[in-house]
């Protein structure tokens, strides 16, 4: 892919961190209500807990996690660092595609199942699913921040070669993007 101009890197970079940063936030909110609801005295306010996180999973958590994903991928691919040149942009890939798919499947399939027992009238009894799907993205998040920031690991095998054969234009050495 042909290496993004400067503006539309930036315009693309601020658009990656708001959307990676309102994932995390949804997240801690998904979780407070998780644990709200897994802690709740009555069947009416779990309820009430379960139908917030619903409504969160239907309309926010998917298509955020969608754009933080697609985001991701075309500034790495539209800058010098490359989707699987750098160890720590390699991880953050697939650790972003692992927590998109559990987000898709697993927390919102817990998540709709609680809803079935609460429209169907059924008590929903605490679950810790609840809890646990949202603590350890929440844990996944943090460490994807701070390898965004730290940049650790070097780089791949793959973006050693391309840096010896002169096809890297200086990816390999320092911060490229630092004057994003």
């Amino acid at each position: 892919m042909q290496q993004l101009k400067r503006p539309a890197r930036r315009a693309l970079l601020v658009v990656h961190v708001v959307v990676s940063v309102g994932w995390l936030g949804l997240t801690l909110g998904v979780l407070a209500l998780g644990i709200t609801g897994a802690a709740a005295g009555s069947a009416e306010a779990a309820a009430g807990a379960y139908r917030s996180m619903h409504v969160l999973g239907d309309w926010l958590l998917i298509p955020v996690s969608l754009l933080s994903l697609l985001s991701g991928v075309v500034l790495s691919l539209g800058t010098p660092w490359g989707l699987a040149r750098h160890r720590w942009v390699y991880v953050k890939f697939w650790l972003t595609l692992v927590t998109t798919a559990a987000t898709a499947f697993a927390l919102r399939a817990r998540i709709d199942a609680a809803m079935a027992d609460v429209s169907a009238g059924r008590a929903v009894g605490a679950t810790t699913d609840l809890v646990l799907a949202p603590s350890v993205s929440l844990g996944v998040y943090v460490f994807l921040t701070a390898i965004s920031v730290i940049k650790p690991w070097g780089m791949t095998a793959w973006g050693r070669r391309l840096r010896g054969n002169g096809r890297l234009s200086g990816a390999g050495s320092g911060r490229v993007g630092s004057r994003a």
